[in-house]
Parts: structure tokens; sequence; C-alpha cells
């Protein structure tokens, strides 16, 4: 797996790796691999694949949050949290739900990204996704925030690769209308 400094189409290679997905067990363990959009490597995690009704082609994976506080418009995520995390090697976005340590949920997060890729050839396998420009937050009490539409604007995406640039715009259609029906991603709770 390598990183992608100038963003794929909308088809990439993860397709190549489709079948492995549905092969990955309940505790099967993972590595988790976030990129920056300029290709450089964000961060690494354990986690493991947890049994959870998800739409086919998507998979459901528990970690804890082991890096420092992240404070997002009202999403904090702290040392000690476990995030259900849903990948998908054929959606542009991923989705997040974050629970404090006893339990209570503190919201869910998205991410505008490329599809996500595994490689079972690693052990554990590899899953990496890339962060892009856009974020949805839903809070617990409905509230829905977007975040890093200035970041969109000045990535330049606009003109250097107009097709990922509606791709992110409609993922982000796509993400709000998902929170706005209580099914972000899949169902609330």
């Amino acid at each position: 797996m390598h990183p992608v400094s100038s963003p794929p189409a909308a088809t990439s290679d993860a397709g190549d790796t489709v079948a492995a997905w549905p092969a990955l067990p309940p505790g099967q363990p993972l590595t988790v691999v976030k990129w920056a959009p300029d290709g450089s490597e964000v961060t690494r995690y354990p986690g493991h694949v947890v049994a959870e009704r998800v739409p086919a082609g998507w998979l459901a994976v528990e970690a804890r949050w082991v890096n420092r506080p992240v404070h997002l418009d009202g999403l904090d995520f702290l040392p000690g949290d476990t995030m259900i995390e849903y990948f998908s090697p054929v959606a542009r976005y991923n989705a997040f739900a974050v629970h404090a340590p006893d339990g209570t949920l503190r919201g869910w997060y998205a991410n505008v990204t490329h599809q996500a890729t595994l490689d079972p050839a690693t052990d554990p396998p590899t899953l990496v996704w890339h962060d892009l420009y856009l974020d949805v937050i839903v809070l617990p009490d409905d509230t829905i925030v977007v975040r890093d539409h200035d970041e969109l604007a000045e990535s330049g995406l606009a003109t250097s690769h107009p097709d990922t640039h509606a791709q992110i715009l409609a993922a982000e259609t796509d993400l709000l209308r998902l929170a706005r029906a209580g099914e972000f991603p899949f169902r609330r709770g």
C-alpha cells in the first residue's frame, strides 16, 4: 500500500481487494492506517473486525483512540474512547461512532475519503484510508456540523482535479442525506 498524493479517479485500484473484505471474520485483527491529502502518514493503530449489521461491501472495525485528545465542534476523541469505524472499498466516505469508556455515545464522525483499500497479505491485514477535505459530524442531540469547506477551496482540486472535487461534494451530499434521515451511516445507536 502506498499513499496517493494526487487523488485518484472514482474507481481507484481498491477494486483489486474488494473480494478480500467479506473473508475477514469477526475478531480478525487489522492495522488501520490513515493518510493525509499530501500523501504523508497521519496515524497507524490496531483494530479488529466486529460482527455488526452493515450493508454489503462495508466492514465494521473496533479500535481504541490512543492519540492525543481531539475536539471537533462538540465531538471529542479522548484517549481510551472506543470507535466503531465503518469502511468501504466502494464508498467515498467512512464513518466512526465514538464512545466514551463508559459506553456513552459521543457522536458520529464521517470523513469524505478515497475508497478504503485492504492489503490482506500483511500480518495482520492492513486497511488504508485517505483523509480528504470535508467532515460531517452528528452529535447525540442530532446537531449536524460540516467542517473544512475552506480547506477544500484552498486545495485547488476544483481546478486541478475537477472530477475528484465533484465526487467530494457528492459524497458530502450523500452523508448529509443519511444524517438528516437518522441513518448515519446506517443506523443510530
